[in-house]
């Protein structure tokens, strides 16, 4: 199969159109009370129908998670609870360990810890933002082993409730599974199984990518002789349970610094797989089947990419990416965080997609200088969806921006 050359699309914010506001977007602060918030991760833990939050604090040392109290009240802080002291945590994320109905947080550690942690949740929904009622326990096959960066809760095999693929960077650095045991409880019972060697691991997505019934695993590594976007093809519980080997696919983008991807539905059809990128940009990857004439450039085997190359002079360097309709004009537009969004830079803007072409519109403006992870949420229930995010170097904390578009 023969492929054309990439396109090359380049915005400036200079160029910036009249938009429903010039302005950046407000903010909310959620939680500014530590240092280095690192990561948001969503789920319902009090089943009210709100997501919930819970972060790593990098240079804090500590783990918090965050109950909604609804939409008459986002704007103000988070009723929180520090639920785990550990040191250098990169990921925290919810998952309901010993399925006794209460969400659990894992989280992933890096630095000289190296280690990853369960956080168990009171059993009593009243006391879960009581932070002397949770407990953190090492998991000791984890200890000492690997820089961790990323957990995924995913039931890999079948038995004993759910399991985490989870993720590292430097050296030792891979994907893989641990496997929960018949009593999750007993924490020395988890076991590892190694998938794939990696650099430094920054997302980890369920999709369903062969539409064979279960759910696969997309991957972006920064780093390293293996780096790109990737799916890992999920064998199957059974097989999986057996040792069945998942099949690594790459997508492509070995030549970028590909950092946070977003999975999307194409057509209804097929996936395709947003990546943000180093220095600045990102690529849209797609299944070759839907690529039009001289307009994309060889990946993966069977996926085209197009890239969207964004100059740096007034962003910061390429980190998260969402896809969206910001503005509800029935069209998908981007959502782009950035890290190094030094002095006059901004850090969180999104990509209008007008019939013009793409424009970019401010969101956070030039405050802040390292934003993360972005979730979208119609956290003020007026029918937009608002941008969840973080930023650890001048401590904005935890906190939302409120769409302007109702």
């Amino acid at each position: 199969m023969k492929y054309a050359a990439a396109v090359i699309i380049v915005f400036t914010l200079t160029a910036l159109s009249p938009c429903q506001s010039a302005e950046p977007w407000q903010r909310h602060a959620i939680d500014d009370s530590s240092r280095g918030a690192d990561g948001v991760r969503l789920a319902d833990v009090n089943g009210d129908g709100h997501l919930d939050i819970t972060t790593g604090w990098e240079e804090g040392g500590v783990i918090r998670v965050y109950v909604n109290p609804g939409p008459s009240k986002a704007a103000a802080k988070w009723p929180a609870a520090t639920v785990g002291t550990v040191k250098s945590p990169e990921d925290a994320v919810f998952a309901d360990l010993d399925g006794d109905g209460a969400l659990d947080v894992v989280s992933s550690c890096e630095g000289k810890t190296r280690t990853m942690f369960f956080h168990w949740a009171p059993k009593s929904a009243e006391d879960y933002l009581k932070s002397e009622s949770w407990q953190t326990e090492t998991v000791p096959c984890s200890a000492k082993q690997q820089s961790w960066m990323f957990a995924l809760p995913l039931d890999v095999d079948g038995r004993n409730g759910i399991d985490l693929i989870v993720s590292s960077k430097g050296e030792n650095a891979s994907i893989g599974w641990l496997e929960s045991p018949a009593d999750p409880r007993n924490v020395s019972d988890w076991k590892y199984h190694r998938l794939r060697d990696a650099g430094w691991i920054m997302s980890l997505v369920a999709y369903d990518m062969d539409n064979d019934g279960d759910l696969d695993v997309v991957a972006s590594d920064r780093k390293g002789s293996k780096r790109g976007v990737l799916w890992l093809e999920n064998p199957g519980k059974e097989n999986a349970a057996s040792g069945a080997a998942w099949i690594d696919h790459s997508i492509g983008g070995a030549s970028r610094e590909n950092m946070f991807v977003d999975v999307i539905s194409h057509r209804g059809k097929s996936a395709a797989v947003l990546s943000a990128v180093k220095p600045a940009g990102l690529v849209r990857f797609q299944r070759s089947e839907f690529a039009g004439p001289a307009r994309a450039t060889a990946e993966g085997p069977g996926w085209s990419g197009y890239t969207i190359e964004i100059p740096g002079e007034k962003l910061g360097t390429g980190k998260s990416i969402r896809s969206a309709d910001v503005n509800l004009d029935g069209n998908e537009d981007l959502v782009y965080s950035c890290e190094k969004a030094n002095g006059a830079k901004h850090g969180v803007v999104w990509l209008d997609m007008t019939q013009e072409g793409l424009k970019i519109r401010p969101i956070s403006g030039p405050e802040g200088v390292k934003f993360d992870l972005i979730q979208m949420v119609d956290l003020d229930a007026d029918g937009d969806l608002d941008v969840i995010t973080c930023e650890e170097r001048t401590n904005l904390g935890v906190f939302w921006y409120e769409n302007p578009t109702r």
